[in-house]
C-alpha cells in the first residue's frame, strides 16, 4: 500500500498540544480560535481532516496529546485575484515563476487557492513545490521554489548562506539629499501592528545597498540589493531614508485602503544569481515584468 502523503493532498499538518480537552474537536477549536466552531464541525463531515494514517476521523474521538492530524485550509468565498503569474523556468530541481502584484506567495489569512504556490501546484501537477524565499504580498517579481523534496535542502542553505544575489527596483521620490550609492544598514523589529516592521535602536540586523538607475524629474528609479532578508526590509529602509516607495500602502505611513489594481506598489524583484550547489554553474534569473514610470 502506498504511504499517505499529505504534500500530495496539500493538506497542513498539526500534532495536538497538552490540554484539558475531551475531544478532537474541543481541541482544535482552542488551538484555532480564529475558526468558527461551526466550520471545523462541517469539516469533519466532510471528511476534511484526517488522521496520521490518512483516513477520516469523527469530531467525537478523544482528545490525545500528541495527535497528528491533517486538515485541509479553506477560505469560504475566496476572492479571486485578477492577475496572472508566468513560469520562467522548470527543471528537476527549481521552479522560477514572476509573480504580479497583489498575489500572495503562500496560503494565509483570506488567501488558500489564490496564491502563487497553490497555482503553480494546479499548473505543474508537483504537490512537491516549496517556495525557497517569500516576496510580500504587494511586491512583484522573481520567487525560486524548490521542486524536489531531495535537492531541496541544497538549495534552501543558498539563502541564509548569503550565496545568493537579489537585486530588486523601486520608484520613489528623489534623493537628492542623499549620495548614492549607498549603505544602509538598522535594526528592524515588528511593531504595531504586527504586520508592519520599524527601525530601533540597537546593533544593526538588516543591510540594503542602493543605487539610481534613471531620474525622472520628481521619482527616481532604484536598485536595490537586500544583503539579509528581514520582513519589508526594503520598503522600511527606503522610507527612512526619505522616500517611501510609490504607492507603499504601509510606509511610511499605515494607509487604509482596499487593492487598487492601477496603483501597485512600485517595488519589483528584479534578478537572482547563484552558482548551483548540486553544479557550480553560475545561474541568473531575471524577470520580465517592468516597472512604469
Amino acid at each position: 500500500m502506498t504511504p499517505f502523503d499529505p504534500a500530495r493532498l496539500q493538506a497542513s499538518t498539526v500534532c495536538l498540544p497538552p490540554g484539558p480537552w475531551a475531544t478532537v474537536l474541543d481541541c482544535l477549536c482552542d488551538h484555532f480560535k480564529a475558526i468558527d466552531r461551526s466550520q471545523w464541525v462541517d469539516r469533519f463531515a466532510r471528511g476534511r481532516v484526517l488522521g496520521a494514517d490518512g483516513q477520516a476521523i469523527s469530531a467525537g474521538d478523544p482528545y490525545k496529546r500528541g495527535l497528528r492530524l491533517h486538515y485541509f485550509r479553506e477560505v469560504p468565498n475566496e476572492r479571486v485575484i485578477p492577475v496572472q503569474e508566468a513560469i520562467l523556468h522548470v527543471d528537476e530541481h527549481l521552479v522560477v515563476a514572476d509573480k504580479p502584484h497583489f498575489l500572495p506567495v503562500t496560503p494565509g489569512g483570506a488567501y488558500v487557492e489564490q496564491t502563487l504556490l497553490r497555482r503553480l501546484i494546479h499548473r505543474l501537477d508537483n504537490p512537491h513545490l516549496v517556495p525557497l524565499h517569500r516576496i510580500d504580498r504587494h511586491t512583484a517579481g522573481l520567487v525560486l521554489f524548490s521542486a524536489n523534496p531531495e535537492s531541496r535542502s541544497a538549495y534552501q542553505r543558498l539563502f541564509p548562506e548569503r550565496r545568493i544575489e537579489k537585486r530588486y527596483q523601486a520608484i520613489a521620490a528623489a534623493l537628492g539629499q542623499h549620495t548614492f550609492p549607498l549603505v544602509h544598514r538598522s535594526r528592524l523589529e515588528h511593531g504595531e501592528p504586527f504586520f508592519r516592521m520599524h527601525e530601533v535602536q540597537g546593533p544593526a540586523n538588516s543591510e540594503t545597498h542602493a543605487r539610481v538607475l534613471e531620474k525622472n524629474e520628481e521619482h527616481w528609479r532604484y536598485e536595490l540589493s537586500p544583503i539579509t532578508g528581514k520582513t519589508h526590509q526594503l520598503r522600511v529602509h527606503m522610507a527612512a531614508l526619505g522616500a517611501g516607495i510609490s504607492n507603499d500602502p504601509f510606509y511610511p505611513a499605515l494607509l487604509d485602503v482596499e487593492d487598487d489594481y492601477q496603483r501597485p506598489l512600485k517595488l519589483l524583484a528584479q534578478s537572482l544569481s547563484f552558482d548551483d550547489p548540486l553544479t557550480g554553474q553560475a545561474r541568473r534569473f531575471e524577470t520580465r515584468l517592468r516597472l512604469d514610470w
